[in-house]
């Protein structure tokens, strides 16, 4: 037993000898063996679970938040909705007269007297079934509107997407998102008004709509109660209005018109422009063909047969005048669900007279002078619209050359060119040269061919100077002349070329007449208006005018100034035909390019008349000027209408020196124009831009030199 205890010494003794000699040779072991004991291995593995499960634990606990405070926040979002639908459900309007579609509403445009004019919609607009419609025709008005019609609940999602990516795009609105159900829950529940709270009215209107009838039902009503321009509401009454049939007889090409005038009625009517209209209808087409609503072949036959307008020109030229207020109306009153009366600015007496006056001056010169077209406007000075001719004949086109034909104003422009020079020192007896000059490049000449040298400002307007008049417009500067043009309410684009003084840019005889106005009414910018008042069948007043205008945009200096030089034009000028014994008056003359258009525009105390003679097709006529037809058929609209009417003197005053005299001002032609020496300036005259004189300096220098006469 001893030996054995002792070999087990002896075994261990050699053993430990052998473990400190390995730890010595291995100081590392003992290390790695301490960190791999099990005791420690163990504890260590028991902390590591534990956190596991502690974070597994908060996990969880986070996750059931997060579960429970979205479910309780779409609980609440689900109230909020709920009661916002319940809400708006509660205001909306009364739905008991949807299918009351025989009583259309009609309106009555009643002269200034009272005296009924004329009557659109109402009497066509009978309702009329789907079911008697060529399907090409309710296929292209879902084709233009609502492609999705037919597979959406009232409100579609993919086209509102598509919408808002197409106007991003665009960056403006160039597409809607609206479905046919929402633009009649509008139509027929809604006012015009843009607000989230209609919005949301039609949104709900457009779901009650598509829950309680069908998609056929739906479009009938629409089709029935849409407006569609010229004061047609509904297809029945528009197809009467335009082709002189029922929408049950339309052809194909009427059908795209009507469909293409759903998108805006009033721009794409055929009775403002036909072009423009046949044009939409071309794109209506071919969008059928695209979709396959209609074969190539119909589409083409039907592009290469527009359609024409038949049925609406029976009338006087009252007409004109009564298509324009009509578009205007729903502006004023919404889509009415009742029948208006609408009280208009016309005289009857006046129309009656400016007719009388086209008729006859297109009788004595279309043959001998090539003229076959005219249009008239005269306003009161504040204007409202007495009397419009918008052409020879309203039953042959009721295109409104009064409102919508833009055509270049010539020299009847060129009052707001002086009137400019007048509010920056210049003066009617101011002297300047009219010589031939070159202005970037290019050389304007006058009508007479020669040059009288140097005159006054007064005799430059009055006799229609062109050298003289590009070189005021260069002095004052042409971006000048056209915010002076803005503030008399032309509203045509105009680009700042040389050129612009003698109204080579396009304008409105409409515009162009309103402009005028501010001479005769005492300064002021007035906007044309030809409704006074719209009332219901029943007496409510939807509507009533209220103000003048848009307030003063000139000085009483400047106003009595430029009567006194328009009043000159019309008695020793190029206006001495439009001259009126014993009344006076002002105005300018206006022709442009090749004899294309001829125009008068003037006016006494009382009364603001444009007129304007020329071709459709743009045609020259043979040497017509405004000096002569434009201003015969003015004096004599004039005379035959203000006879009786008390002489009243135009406003503002102006007293002319007795002989012009002094320095010419700064002679046109020098490269280097006289200048004060910047040491003679004062620091707040060179910090504004004024002269020691006084005047401003606006440190523009026109590029202008002498020219040489082009004619032979």
């Amino acid at each position: 037993m001893s030996e054995r205890r002792k070999g087990r010494r002896k075994t261990g003794a050699g053993n430990t000898r052998n473990r400190e000699l390995v730890s010595r040779r291995l100081p590392f072991l003992g290390t790695l063996r301490l960190e791999l004991e099990p005791p420690k291995k163990k504890r260590r593995k028991a902390h590591t679970k534990s956190r596991s499960k502690s974070r597994d634990d908060e996990e969880k606990s986070l996750g059931a938040k997060i579960v429970y405070w979205s479910t309780v926040a779409g609980l609440w979002g689900m109230v909020a909705v709920g009661g916002t639908i319940l809400y708006y459900a509660l205001t909306l309007p009364s739905t008991d007269n949807l299918w009351d579609i025989d009583g259309s509403p009609s309106v009555t445009i009643a002269a200034k007297d009272g005296t009924p004019i004329v009557t659109r919609g109402g009497r066509h607009g009978t309702a009329i079934r789907l079911a008697d419609l060529p399907p090409y025709l309710v296929d292209a008005v879902v084709a233009t509107e609502d492609k999705r019609f037919y597979s959406h609940l009232g409100i579609d999602p993919i086209g509102l997407a598509r919408a808002m990516v197409a106007n991003l795009k665009a960056g403006s609105i160039v597409q809607g998102g609206s479905t046919i159900t929402q633009q009649l829950a509008k139509n027929i529940f809604l006012t015009p008004e843009r607000t989230l709270d209609r919005k949301l009215q039609e949104a709900l209107l457009a779901l009650w709509l598509e829950a309680k009838f069908t998609k056929d039902e739906i479009l009938t009503l629409y089709l029935n109660r849409v407006y569609l321009g010229g004061g047609a509401y509904g297809i029945e009454a528009a197809s009467q209005r335009y082709f002189g049939k029922s929408a049950r007889d339309v052809t194909l090409p009427e059908a795209a018109m009507l469909a293409g005038l759903l998108k805006a009625p009033s721009r794409y009517a055929p009775t403002n422009d036909l072009a423009r209209a046949q044009e939409r209808a071309a794109t209506v087409l071919a969008v059928m063909v695209r979709d396959g609503r209609i074969e190539y072949q119909d589409g083409q036959w039907a592009f290469d047969n527009p359609a024409a307008l038949r049925g609406a020109a029976r009338s006087q030229s009252a007409n004109y005048f009564a298509d324009w207020v009509v578009d205007r109306v729903p502006g004023y009153a919404g889509r009415p669900n009742s029948s208006l009366v609408v009280r208009a600015t016309l005289d009857t007496d006046l129309q009656r007279a400016a007719e009388r006056a086209i008729d006859a001056a297109l009788a004595r010169n279309e043959r001998a002078l090539g003229v076959t077209q005219a249009a008239l406007v005269a306003m009161t000075p504040d204007g409202a619209i007495r009397a419009m001719v918008g052409g020879r004949s309203y039953r042959q086109s009721q295109f409104n050359r009064a409102v919508y034909a833009e055509r270049q104003p010539g020299s009847a422009f060129k009052p707001v060119v002086f009137m400019t020079a007048l509010e920056r020192g210049l003066t009617p007896d101011t002297l300047r040269v009219d010589a031939p000059v070159i202005v970037d490049g290019w050389s304007p000449r006058n009508y007479s061919e020669t040059n009288d040298g140097v005159m006054t400002l007064t005799h430059a307007l009055s006799k229609s100077v062109n050298t003289i008049a590009v070189q005021i417009s260069e002095e004052v500067g042409r971006e000048n002349v056209i915010r002076t043009a803005r503030r008399l309410g032309i509203r045509s684009d105009m680009a700042p070329h040389p050129s612009l003084a003698l109204g080579t840019f396009e304008v409105t005889l409409l515009e162009l007449t309103s402009a005028y106005a501010a001479f005769a009414n005492g300064g002021a910018s007035v906007i044309p208006h030809g409704i006074e008042s719209i009332e219901t069948l029943s007496g409510n007043r939807l509507y009533q005018r209220r103000g003048a205008g848009l307030g003063p945009i000139m000085s009483q200096q400047t106003l009595g100034m430029m009567n006194h030089m328009l009043g000159e034009t019309v008695r020793t000028g190029t206006g001495r035909r439009a001259a009126l014994a014993g009344r006076p008056s002002g105005g300018k003359t206006g022709t442009s390019q090749d004899f294309r258009d001829a125009w008068f525009v003037g006016y006494t105390a009382d009364l603001v008349v444009g007129v304007w003679v020329g071709n459709d097709d743009g045609t020259p006529m043979n040497e017509v000027t405004g000096g002569g037809v434009p201003a015969s058929i003015w004096r004599e609209f004039m005379e035959s209408t203000q006879r009786g009417v008390q002489v009243s003197a135009l406003p503002g005053a102006y007293t002319p020196v007795a002989a012009a005299t002094g320095s010419i001002g700064t002679w046109p032609f020098d490269e280097e124009p006289n200048a004060e020496p910047e040491d003679k300036r004062g620091f707040f005259d060179r910090l504004f831009g004024r002269s020691a004189s006084g005047e401003e300096d606006t440190g523009r220098r026109p590029n202008i030199r002498p020219g040489r006469p082009t004619w032979r």
